[in-house]
């Protein structure tokens, strides 16, 4: 099962490190990682998507709160927070598929962010199936290039932080 944690680090050089070591040195793997600065420039916030139970991942947790530049870990659920990711495709039109492209676009309501004659540059951002889906829709046209963020997540409301 994926876990989304939502981690407060304090914002030196090397946490990062020590955080995913934490994961290197138990096994684990990272599905996905996002690190950002928040309002308060000395703390920092990390998003780490993972596979594993919840035994598993109150192991994560455990260990991750003994790091002494973590300040909070929050397992977000999905249910009761928002998740996004964003993604940036070039990707192959032609003059035949041109319009087709445009409408897929259209649907998935995406940021078109060059045109060329021979192809799209688009940004599109939304949860982890949403930009697997218009992956998925786009790869006939021929994608020359993705580029992906990992996932961010926020509560919609006050959730009680480990």
């Amino acid at each position: 099962m994926k876990h989304t944690l939502s981690i407060l680090v304090n914002n030196h050089p090397g946490v990062m490190s020590h955080v995913s070591g934490l994961f290197t040195r138990r096994g684990y793997n990272i599905d996905s990682i996002a690190v950002g600065v928040t309002d308060n420039a000395d703390v920092s916030s990390m998003t780490i998507v993972l596979n594993g139970d919840d035994f598993i991942v109150g192991q994560v947790k455990n260990q991750l709160l003994k790091l002494p530049d973590v300040l909070r870990v929050q397992d977000m659920a999905y249910a009761s927070s928002v998740q996004r990711e964003l993604v940036l495709i070039s990707f192959s039109i032609t003059e035949v598929n041109r319009s087709e492209a445009l409408t897929i676009c259209n649907g998935f309501d995406v940021k078109i962010l060059e045109m060329t004659e021979d192809s799209l540059l688009i940004e599109f951002s939304g949860n982890s199936r949403q930009v697997s889906n218009i992956i998925s829709v786009l790869k006939p046209f021929g994608i020359r290039e993705i580029s992906r963020t990992g996932q961010i997540a926020i509560a919609y409301r006050n959730q009680n932080a480990v």
